[in-house]
Order: structure tokens, then C-alpha cells, then sequence
């Protein structure tokens, strides 16, 4: 019975959703996909989804998460130029791993920049979710860099964000959006999965 209820409500949302919200999850799934394969394609999909979400996100009062995108943007931008470009050996960026002092340094920056912000949008405007929606806009920021710099986990990070974007969407009544990420959850593990053999077998080529 709730699954059924939860069914007429996604079907009701689908209804009514905007033919931008369609485009801009469509193009969202195209770029993890691509990304999963590490092809650079997968940053013009990045680009596009991401200039309407910016308008989307603005409209339903996420604040946080409409200045995101603009971040987004300028990374789309950023991640197509590092994957493209070779070195003085001529070779293209390669999965790789950050220690766990970064990966510490970062949860706690993210953790302080969550409380700050979240604190801030409370105060001062009427943003739905202050801390909810500041801690996935920052988690998203250094996790988005880590793709563009193909680090390993990333994949990890956005198993966390994703899953709590759900909620945070639910909340919007944006559904389709919701649902997206719900599919994100499941195809970050295979991301990871992916990009860990990828990064095993780079390993173990003689240097």
C-alpha cells in the first residue's frame, strides 16, 4: 500500500514537472554514466543539466543549492580542460588516491562551513533547509573537485550527499529530481567499483 502511494505521487509529480526538470535529469544521468567510463563528453552533460538547475533550484527557494550550480558550471569547464590535457610527458590524468589527513582536513571544513552557513540562511532568508541544503552544497564543491582531479573517493562522498539530496528534494516536491538521486546511490557504487579496478590495474603496470 505505501509503495503504491509512493508510486501515485512520483506519476503525479511527472505529471506536472517542467520539460526542463526532464531534460536536466536526463542530462544528469548522461553525465554520471559517462563519467563512470571516464569519457570526457560526460562534462558537456555536466554543463548543460547544471545551467538548468540553477534556475530550478532558485525557483523552489534552495538557495545554497542554486549557487552550487554556478560553481558547477565553472567546473564542468574546469573538469573537461583536466581530463583533456597532458603533461609535459605527454600523458592524461589518471585515477588517483588522497591521503587520509585530506580526507580529514576536508570533512572538517566542510563540517565548519555547513554550520556556518546553515546558520546564515537562517538568520538572514527565507531558504528551505538552511543546514541540509548548506551541507550538500559544500560536500558537493570539494567532491566535485575530486572528479575533476579523478580521486578515487569521490564516489564515496557522493554516496553520503546523494543519499541525503534525497530527502532535501522530497522536501521541494521536486520528485523526478528525488528519484534521480535515488538511481545515483546505486550507480556511485558501481562508479567506485569501477574506478578502483581502473586505479588497481594502473597500480600494478610497471612504472
Amino acid at each position: 500500500m505505501f509503495d503504491q502511494q509512493i508510486i501515485s505521487a512520483i506519476a503525479s509529480a511527472a505529471a506536472a514537472m517542467s520539460l526542463w526538470e526532464v531534460a536536466a535529469v536526463i542530462l544528469a544521468l548522461a553525465y554520471l554514466v559517462l563519467a563512470m567510463q571516464e569519457k570526457i563528453s560526460c562534462w558537456y552533460a555536466a554543463f548543460g543539466s547544471t545551467l538548468i538547475y540553477t534556475f530550478l533550484f532558485w525557483d523552489v527557494s534552495l538557495l545554497m543549492e542554486s549557487a552550487l550550480q554556478v560553481f558547477y558550471l565553472v567546473m564542468a569547464v574546469y573538469g573537461w580542460w583536466q581530463w583533456q590535457h597532458r603533461n609535459e610527458n605527454g600523458e592524461t590524468l589518471e585515477i588517483n588516491v588522497w591521503p587520509l589527513r585530506t580526507h580529514l582536513l576536508v570533512l572538517a571544513g566542510v563540517g565548519i562551513l555547513t554550520l556556518g552557513f546553515g546558520y546564515l540562511l537562517q538568520s538572514t532568508t527565507d531558504a528551505a533547509l538552511p543546514y541540509l541544503d548548506s551541507f550538500t552544497t559544500w560536500g558537493a564543491v570539494v567532491t566535485t573537485y575530486m572528479v575533476t582531479r579523478k580521486v578515487l573517493e569521490n564516489w564515496i562522498y557522493w554516496l553520503v550527499i546523494d543519499a541525503v539530496s534525497i530527502y532535501l528534494y522530497l522536501d521541494r516536491e521536486l520528485y523526478l529530481t528525488a528519484l534521480l538521486f535515488v538511481f545515483y546511490v546505486v550507480l556511485v557504487v558501481f562508479g567506485f567499483i569501477r574506478w578502483h579496478a581502473s586505479y588497481r590495474q594502473g597500480q600494478a603496470v610497471p612504472a
